[in-house]
């Protein structure tokens, strides 16, 4: 009975938990017994079971469809930024050649409207009397309009995209706010905030908050420097905006 014992004793019952530390203690397990990876059988989605070294290959299979999967997300998307750069150039190019507001407001609604498909863009000057002429440029004191907009996008250094309230749209896009489901808000700083260039969709998924809007900052940035001295040569500029 005790010779029964003790040689239980010295060969306890082997368990899944000391063959996995096992192998790991000795990776080269199967190299030097590579008939059993044939032996070993795996269940499969199939329903039939397979051997260790087929499921290897599966999973190999599986990996590389992986990874070509992301190499073509990844080739997608930088065909799809080559195209933004190449569409933010040619409107950079357009606005450079501006002599006037109208003609700003021209090359901003063909470019949003024509190249990047976008149904709505809207340019609103914060002035101090609404009564400034400007063109086809919407104007709006900033003061009687800073409740209606909000602290976020008043503060906002780069674009805002997304769904905003019917009376931000109201001052944003003065002309079509009824039609504007989702929305990209521009702020034009030259020091002080200047104004709002704002491109809308009729597709309230269009623009959202967690996308991108690098080639907007730098469209914010390039035509902030341009308007102060267009804004000069519509006349009375000074009296209403900021140097």
């Amino acid at each position: 009975m005790n010779n029964q014992a003790k040689r239980s004793d010295e060969n306890p019952a082997l368990t899944a938990e000391a063959v996995v530390a096992y192998l790991r203690e000795h990776p080269n397990f199967f190299v030097e017994h590579e008939e059993l990876l044939n032996e070993i059988r795996l269940p499969h989605r199939s329903g039939a079971a397979i051997s260790l070294v087929e499921r290897q290959i599966s999973l190999f299979r599986e990996q590389r469809d992986h990874y070509e999967r992301q190499l073509y997300d990844l080739i997608d998307t930088a065909r799809q930024n080559d195209r933004f750069f190449e569409k933010s150039k040619r409107l950079l190019m357009n606005l450079l050649e501006a002599r006037s507001l109208d003609e700003v407001v021209i090359v901003l609604e063909d470019s949003f409207t024509g190249d990047f498909q976008v149904d709505f863009c809207s340019l609103v000057l914060f002035a101090e009397h609404k009564d400034f002429p400007i063109s086809n440029v919407s104007t709006a004191s900033l003061m009687e309009c800073s409740d209606a907009l909000g602290e976020e996008l008043l503060n906002s250094v780069k674009a805002v995209c997304g769904n905003l309230e019917a009376r931000q749209l109201q001052v944003l896009f003065p002309h079509n706010h009824a039609d504007i489901a989702s929305c990209a808000v521009i702020p034009l700083r030259y020091g002080d905030l200047l104004g709002m260039l704002s491109i809308g969709s009729r597709n309230e998924r269009y623009f959202n908050t967690g996308m991108g809007s690098l080639f907007l900052s730098y469209i914010s940035e390039s035509l902030s420097r341009m308007l102060p001295p267009l804004l000069a040569k519509e006349g009375r500029g000074d009296e209403h905006f900021p140097d």
